[in-house]
């Protein structure tokens, strides 16, 4: 079963750098825009992403513990 969850990983992978792409975009757009604080929407995102991470993690000890 080493590997059942490669696709899965490899999938949160690509939303967890998709997250903090728009994170850093949300983060742009405000300093554009004359921003002096963290946008909501950026602290929302990196903690999606830092959830996503935590799960990636999780199935990585499954494959490890094979």
């Amino acid at each position: 079963m080493a590997g059942e969850f490669e696709d899965v990983r490899r999938k949160l992978e690509a939303i967890s750098e998709e997250l903090g792409d728009l994170a850093i975009e949300r983060l742009k757009e405000s300093i554009d825009a004359g921003g002096t604080e963290l946008p909501v929407d950026e602290r929302r995102l990196n903690r999606a992403r830092r959830a996503v991470e935590k799960a990636i993690s999780v199935l990585r000890e499954g494959d490890d513990a094979v």
